[in-house]
């Protein structure tokens, strides 16, 4: 079983992916990989398409892979809607407008500053979109990208992040947000769809 579909299943009958590795893992001979928010990256998210372009009867399992892969971002988003209606559902008061959601990490992966084809850019896009405000949380850049240039989003540290937002969505496992874990995964409405974990 691929690590993207070891999430949505075990999401789907309630038992926490992250667990399971993690316990799987202890075997000497096992190194199951942490799946994510999604593929990125110029290569990976885009070049097994040539391969199903050119021998479509041959690749079924590679068009099958990047299917489960590219719907991993819409998962994620789904997940943030849910959080989002709990949080108003909580606050009668409040409206769309009034959640703040802060998006961790905008790279395609750990610890770079690429965001070339990423889903956390998407994703980010995305949520903004729904009309809450977006803290954009990315330690590697120093400006939000083009496509993410809107009101309402923003480009926040770690600290306020926690701090302010109702929502966390853990995209990206960086080394920073590790070093943080405890803080995060404190946080009473998170999404963890990095696997971050205290070490």
């Amino acid at each position: 079983m691929r690590s993207p579909e070891r999430l949505l299943i075990c999401d789907k009958i309630d038992i926490d992916v992250w667990e399971l590795i993690h316990l799987a893992n202890r075997h000497p001979r096992v190194n199951i990989l942490q799946p994510g928010a999604g593929v990125g990256g110029h290569c990976i998210a885009v070049d097994p398409w040539f391969i199903v372009d050119t021998a479509p009867d041959e690749a079924r399992i590679i068009r099958m892979a990047r299917e489960v892969n590219d719907y991993k971002p819409e998962w994620v988003l789904e997940k943030v809607k849910a959080a989002i209606a709990e949080t108003l559902a909580g606050k009668p008061g409040d409206c769309m407008a009034d959640v703040k959601v802060a998006c961790l990490g905008l790279t395609f992966k750990p610890d770079i500053d690429d965001l070339r084809e990423s889903p956390a850019v998407e994703i980010t896009r995305q949520i903004a979109e729904l009309g809450c405000q977006v803290l954009a949380v990315e330690p590697n850049i120093e400006s939000l990208p083009q496509n993410l240039a809107l009101s309402n989003i923003v480009l926040r540290s770690l600290e306020d992040a926690i701090e302010c937002a109702a929502v966390l969505c853990i995209m990206v496992k960086h080394r920073s947000f590790v070093e943080s874990a405890c803080d995060i995964l404190c946080h009473s409405c998170k999404i963890n769809a990095a696997g971050l974990a205290e070490e």
